[in-house]
């Protein structure tokens, strides 16, 4: 399947450079997959569109800040993207600087330095750090970034640390939010619990497997990345009850999605537990658990877009995609949102 079925054209100034507030007066692009038809709302007009069949599941976890600056022993400056942590003190990392090789050490303010000790796949590196435990968790707090992708151009702040989380952030270990995520608001949280409409967590920690380019001509042969998930016991025990009675299950991001569909089996059943998952969506993928999706704008070729046109169909995505670009929709991380779903309109 060739990417260039996925591209379109995206005029630069309709990348998000920062969140809209309040979070919830984002737009809403509702894609009704049953009629083919299109509907233009805002977010806060979510609940107005659900009822107590549907069940949403959300993405609880929470993004440390994972891009350091360090220099080298010459003082040339180097990046560190720490992407997973595979052991203690040693780390999964993306790393921007030259002529860097395998025994070079990268250091960091507070008497924090790094070694790098393998390569992974000639763009991730492990490193270990001079510092274990709680110790390396809060030094890395205190001196590392926020995360944010390289197109988002605003610089660093507390501000932005606060919008780029979800308000029901809760487990550390993401390297980039779950976007979906970061239009909820608690108004909305309310609403939708006034209206009987359940919501469950599960946790996908965002890493490689998300963001990682596609560098391939033909989609099949992409390889994705393995991130941490979780599913805790007593909602997979919920979730199954309510998917057997015939309930809506509306996966809240694309990390939502991918947990589910990777501890659901063909029957339909989901299983708890936790484990690394690298399940790979795009057009022709049969879903076993997940019927509607609430999801973010994204990247040309990329494959969270293969995921979300398996959902739809690709032609209707990108549809919809050029519509909005159209309607200047604002896109990416800090942009507006689509609700993929069907017959919720007469």
């Amino acid at each position: 399947m060739d990417i260039k079925l996925f591209d379109y054209k995206l005029p630069p100034e309709l990348i998000a450079q920062k969140q809209i507030k309040p979070r919830d007066y984002s737009r809403l692009l509702v894609l009704d997959m049953a009629r083919q038809k299109i509907a233009h709302k805002h977010f806060y007009d979510l609940p107005d569109f659900l009822t107590d069949n549907d069940v949403l599941v959300v993405n609880e976890t929470k993004v440390f800040p994972a891009r350091m600056l360090g220099k080298k022993i010459s003082g040339g400056k180097v990046e560190v993207l720490l992407t997973e942590n595979i052991k203690g003190s040693s780390w999964q990392a993306m790393i921007g600087g030259r002529n860097l090789k395998i025994g070079d050490s990268i250091y960091f303010t507070k008497g924090l330095n790094c070694q790098i000790t393998k390569d992974i796949d000639g763009k991730s590196k492990e490193i270990k750090f001079n510092k274990t435990g709680k110790s390396l968790e809060k030094l890395i707090d205190a001196i590392g970034h926020t995360p944010i992708p390289p197109y988002i151009k605003t610089k660093d702040s507390q501000q932005i640390k606060k919008d780029y989380q979800t308000i029901y952030a809760k487990t550390r270990g993401s390297a980039a939010a779950p976007t979906a995520g970061l239009h909820f608001t608690q108004r909305i949280l309310d609403k939708l619990d006034k209206k009987g409409v359940k919501i469950f967590k599960v946790t996908l920690h965002v890493s490689l497997g998300t963001f990682a380019p596609v560098e391939v001509e033909d989609i099949i042969k992409h390889k994705i990345h393995h991130e941490w998930a979780s599913i805790d016991k007593k909602t997979a025990t919920s979730l199954n009850r309510l998917k057997s009675s015939g309930k809506n299950i509306i996966a809240v991001g694309t990390t939502s999605a991918r947990t589910l569909e990777a501890f659901a089996d063909k029957s339909g059943q989901l299983k708890s537990g936790a484990k690394w998952v690298n399940i790979y969506i795009y057009p022709g993928y049969q879903w076993n658990f997940v019927d509607n999706l609430i999801t973010n704008f994204h990247l040309p070729k990329s494959s969270l877009l293969f995921m979300v046109s398996a959902l739809a169909g690709r032609e209707f995505v990108i549809k919809a995609y050029k519509r909005a670009v159209s309607l200047k929709y604002r896109f990416f991380s800090f942009g507006d949102v689509m609700f993929i779903t069907k017959n919720r309109w007469k």
